[in-house]
């Protein structure tokens, strides 16, 4: 029986829609400012290197075989050198899905910067422009910056697709757009099988052989009726072992999991499809839409049609919660 983890259920609704994939071939010195206000920037170098500037004034170098995935929306640079920010160098900027920019997607794609050579740096630039909201979970489950070490065999492969899909035949913005989505699949997927700690609670729990079995469940059938006593018995442990071991791994008790879950499940819901409250509260484990409109409002701070209505006016109209 096929089943959902955790991982692609997060990822499930990530889809990139106009999409930038640059090859980029850059003499030094130079800068990129990355001024796209994107969810995710992704970067691969396909041979030399540099330091990605963060507005925090954090700085991390970058070698060739590595991918870079910087969360937005705030602008930042990557340089040759940090000096070559203050110094005269060749100045780059991608800006193409900001308001007042004329910039199509496709007009990025395929640039080379500079005279290609074994002392050039070659880079894959993926400017990512989400569509919907189910983004927002992905990125709070992210560090500002994570930079993954790949195989000399994919880079080689990703710089050929990426060249073929800025040529602008038929059909080349869907296959940056898919390409990028796999990149970042793949990056995300060796990031956090080698976090470590900085991984969220959640993918630590899927290591741990008592709460494995108790998260792959759930996260499989959201909308069955779990409580601790069927989840530990899922784990095979006792309800309280289950339930200390739980909240030490993860950080919350396990109902408080489960109704985490469900609401961001029900955020995405009400954010990007047209089902009524109704059938989103069955979706998400709730007999009724009274008590699922209570749990709601009690962990996002807004009932959830007030919730739709903000997202559907736009942005400023919707309240933190």
């Amino acid at each position: 029986m096929w089943s959902m983890d955790p991982l692609s259920s997060l990822l499930s609704g990530i889809r990139a829609e106009g999409s930038v994939v640059t090859h980029a071939v850059l003499a030094v010195p130079w800068t990129i400012r990355f001024a796209d206000a994107a969810p995710f920037i992704m970067i691969s170098v396909l041979r030399g290197g540099g330091t990605l500037l963060l507005p925090d004034g954090t700085e991390r170098a970058i070698s060739a075989g590595d991918t870079a995935i910087v969360r937005g929306p705030e602008p930042f640079h990557l340089a040759d050198d940090p000096t070559s920010v203050q110094s005269c160098h060749a100045a780059y900027e991608i800006a193409c899905f900001t308001e007042s920019s004329e910039c199509a997607a496709q007009e990025l794609g395929g640039i080379h910067w500079g005279a290609d050579s074994e002392q050039t740096t070659a880079l894959i630039v993926g400017a990512y422009r989400a569509s919907g909201h189910r983004h927002q979970r992905l990125l709070r489950a992210l560090p500002p910056v994570l930079v993954v070490e790949e195989e000399a065999e994919v880079c080689a492969w990703l710089e050929t697709a990426a060249a073929d899909a800025a040529h602008h035949s038929a059909g080349s913005q869907a296959l940056m757009d898919r390409l990028l989505d796999w990149a970042l699949v793949c990056t995300l997927r060796s990031w956090f099988d080698k976090a470590g700690a900085d991984a969220p609670s959640w993918y630590r729990g899927l290591a741990d052989p008592v709460l494995a079995p108790a998260l792959q469940s759930f996260h499989d059938r959201p909308a069955e009726p779990w409580t601790v006593a069927s989840l530990a018995a899922r784990a095979g442990v006792s309800r309280a072992l289950f339930a200390k071991r739980f909240t030490q791994l993860m950080g919350r008790p396990p109902l408080t999991y489960l109704t985490e879950c469900r609401m961001d499940e029900a955020e995405a819901l009400l954010s990007d499809t047209d089902l009524g409250i109704a059938q989103i509260a069955r979706s998400v484990g709730y007999a009724d839409a009274f008590g699922f409109s209570a749990a709601f409002k009690r962990l996002k701070g807004l009932s959830p049609s007030t919730y739709r209505a903000a997202v559907a006016a736009g942005p400023g109209s919707l309240a933190s919660g």
